[in-house]
């Protein structure tokens, strides 16, 4: 009996034993892994306070550091300035980098550090400035970081600077959103590229801009005036968005450059890179964000293009806007931000397909470089440079969101081993002007710890969204979503079918936990269509092979057409 009971005893720890032991073992792999994720938060903790202590010690209040000589530059100016054209004379800074670090330091804590910041900047800073400005540069570094901050000084929960702010930041922001309006005073009322602060748009300015510097303006003016009450900036810059949207092509497609006078487009190539990225960014995020259907029947139709003109496998070239033809075949550096904005729309496997070709390329070289040649797989001869640029820190934080997987806690790890490695100095961290060299540039960009800190930052702890619903603009400022923001709440549709409730809307749009793939509906009578989702949208090309030789596009180097083989596979044309 003693023998038989034994026996059961046994039989009963054999079939039990195996799942104990796989709770324990998960346990201890959970264990671990939140071990590891408050390792590397501090990690990155100490790189955003060694990049901010040493531009506050050397450079404030100018715009930005320059690490290697532990001085500094008043860059407001240059941001986007290639030929340096109009610098003033008299401008002394307007202490970029600080505005840039309010948000993060809020995120990571240091609530005292904030109040201090924001209280300074309310009794010294001005726009009263001879000074010419990008507008879109301006825009997304210093009135989205004014616009963000004030919400985050006001936020109810977090009890920032009790008694002693009155509202100063957002006066501020205010103030330079007046200063914008001359900008759209045009025929079109597409905005210069550039204004002076405290002239205005300067006699025979250029009338050239990117369809992004124009288009990529909704956010930061559409909060403003909601928090104003002054209609004027979302009035300018939705007037703006809408031409630039009426001048695409029939493909849906949109060119790089255009002329804000004539309403023309100058360069007719595009892609998802510079000049146009943040286009396509911000016309889902404003979706979430005021709630309007235009923004999303914008943004589906401009997806689905992308999809069928650029997608080539798992990453993206280049397409003329008329014809849909391949143009230029190369990976740039900005275009790593696209796989964040397709976790937004659900697109998850898409997104995860792109960015691990980003990571490849980083992986290879250590970072990730400005300019890649797809079609001779090697590096652009002149554009070789890496001025610490976050994008691929924010789509690995954005899929680690949807996904949880673990895989995208060590490429983060990877990204924050490599910048402490190679970009890390005594002075902060500088820019790198060749990746094959690893030679350093003295500049310490305000992004560096507007995005890459705060998204690296988030990826390891991100306690800051728990409860909150933030979008985060292309500069990585949080704004909330919120249903008073809200023209009419916008109706998701799920992957089975049903509709979401309007009370669990906010935690639907919320950036952080869209888990379905928003859709339109169009309504028949007493029927309603559904129409195409841009979710898991199937790759146009198949196999990727070419049946012409206008599906190959231009080489990348010599500019000559390329040519499609018998095989069906892309290569150029050599003429003697």
């Amino acid at each position: 009996m003693l023998c038989r009971d034994i026996q059961t005893w046994v039989l009963i720890f054999l079939v039990i034993s195996p799942t104990i032991f796989n709770i324990s073992l998960s346990a201890g792999l959970d264990s671990r892994r939140a071990a590891k994720k408050r390792r590397m938060s501090e990690k990155v903790r100490k790189m955003f306070y060694h990049a901010y202590d040493n531009y506050m010690t050397y450079a404030f209040p100018h715009d930005e550091l320059k690490p290697l000589t532990k001085t500094f530059t008043n860059s407001l100016s240059e941001l986007g300035n290639l030929k340096l054209e109009y610098l003033p004379q008299k401008y002394n800074g307007s202490a970029l980098t600080l505005i840039e670090s309010l948000s993060s330091l809020v995120i990571m804590g240091n609530n005292t550090e904030f109040e201090k910041a924001v209280l300074w900047l309310s009794d010294n800073l001005t726009f009263d400035v001879d000074a010419r400005i990008n507008l879109f540069e301006c825009n997304i570094r210093v009135l989205g970081g004014l616009v963000s901050s004030h919400i985050l000084a006001t936020d109810s929960t977090s009890r920032l600077v009790q008694g002693l702010y009155k509202n100063q930041l957002l006066f501020l922001a205010e103030d330079l959103g007046r200063r914008f309006l001359p900008a759209f005073d045009t025929p079109t009322g597409l905005p210069y590229a550039w204004i002076n602060l405290k002239y205005g748009v300067m006699e025979n300015e250029t009338t050239e801009t990117s369809t992004s510097g124009c288009g990529s303006l909704i956010l930061e003016m559409g909060a403003l005036s909601r928090l104003t009450g002054d209609p004027r900036f979302e009035s300018a810059a939705l007037q703006a968005l809408r031409k630039l949207w009426s001048m695409r092509s029939s493909l849906n497609l949109l060119g790089t450059t255009l002329d804000v006078a004539t309403g023309e487009w100058i360069e007719y190539s595009s892609g998802i890179g510079a000049g146009v990225d943040s286009f396509y960014e911000y016309l889902i995020k404003a979706h979430i964000l005021f709630g309007r259907d235009e923004f999303w029947r914008m943004f589906q139709s401009a997806y689905l293009a992308v999809q069928k003109y650029f997608r080539h496998g798992p990453w993206y070239h280049e397409a003329d806007m008329r014809t849909g033809k391949a143009t230029y075949w190369q990976l740039t550096s900005l275009q790593a931000f696209w796989p964040g904005l397709q976790v937004l729309v659900g697109d998850i496997a898409a997104a995860n397909s792109s960015h691990r070709e980003f990571v490849y390329l980083w992986e290879k070289f250590g970072v990730l470089p400005e300019r890649y040649l797809l079609d001779h797989q090697m590096l652009h001869p002149t554009e070789k440079y890496y001025p610490l640029r976050p994008e691929l820190a924010e789509s690995t934080f954005y899929l680690y969101q949807a996904t949880k997987d673990p895989w995208y806690i060590e490429v983060g790890e990877s990204i924050v081993d490599s910048l402490n490695l190679y970009t890390k100095v005594e002075g902060g961290f500088a820019s790198i002007k060749d990746v094959t060299t690893m030679d350093l540039e003295d500049h310490q960009h305000s992004f560096f710890l507007a995005e890459m800190c705060k998204y690296l930052y988030l990826l390891f702890d991100d306690s800051f969204l728990v409860d909150r619903n933030y979008i985060f603009t292309t500069e990585g400022h949080p704004l909330p979503v919120m249903s008073s923001w809200h023209e009419r709440i916008p109706t998701y549709i799920q992957s089975n079918g049903t509709s979401v409730k309007s009370e669990n809307l906010a935690k639907r749009a919320h950036a952080m936990s869209l888990r379905v793939c928003p859709a339109t509906t169009l309504n028949s009578g007493h029927s309603s269509q559904r129409i195409e989702s841009a979710c898991h949208i199937h790759d146009a090309r198949g196999d990727h092979r070419c049946s012409t030789d206008d599906d190959c596009g231009v080489d990348s180097t010599t500019c000559r057409q390329r040519s499609c083989s018998m095989a069906g596979y892309c290569g150029l044309w050599f003429f003697v």
